[in-house]
């Protein structure tokens, strides 16, 4: 699975993780993709798209 959006090239970030004690782990915070069919350029295409691309309206879907 890709993890990158194919709208805006949102992709993984690394970060720590802190415990109740501030003991700090790496972690990475991964956007929340989903797969849809997607116009782009005047082709149908079948992308994984953030939740923010498909909220604020970027990810235009085909007319039925």
């Amino acid at each position: 699975m890709s993890f990158k959006c194919g709208i805006c090239s949102k992709g993984p970030v690394a970060g720590f993780s802190y415990s109740h004690s501030n003991r700090a782990t790496k972690r990475i915070f991964r956007p929340n993709l989903q797969r849809q069919k997607v116009v782009i350029s005047g082709r149908t295409r079948t992308v994984y798209v953030c939740t923010d691309c498909i909220k604020s309206g970027r990810a235009v879907r085909p007319a039925r």
